[in-house]
């Protein structure tokens, strides 16, 4: 007979790293062309003036400018009235 009870395998230890999300660049904050804004999964926040969406839903700014956040009603696909937050890039003139 074994003299200790066999180890078996633990529920621990599985944890994923994190992917960093978030928003990068705040209200009022100046971006230039290329600089990432938002990085999201789904579309929390979606592309306004001056920005574009990526693949991975990630928003960037496609012009030099000032970062700013709004929020606007949209219709939705069913009709119903949706509040959306928009990230816009206006130029700073």
């Amino acid at each position: 007979m074994s003299q200790k009870k066999a180890g078996g395998s633990t529920s621990l230890g599985r944890d994923s790293i994190s992917k960093r999300l978030g928003v990068k660049l705040f209200g009022s904050q100046k971006a230039s062309a290329g600089n990432i804004i938002v990085r999201q999964r789904g579309t929390k926040f979606h592309p306004g003036v001056g920005v574009a969406r990526a693949e991975d839903d990630t928003l960037y700014a496609i012009t030099d400018g000032v970062v700013e956040f709004t929020t606007r009603k949209v219709r939705s696909f069913t009709g119903r009235l949706n509040k959306r937050k928009f990230v816009n890039v206006v130029s700073d003139k």
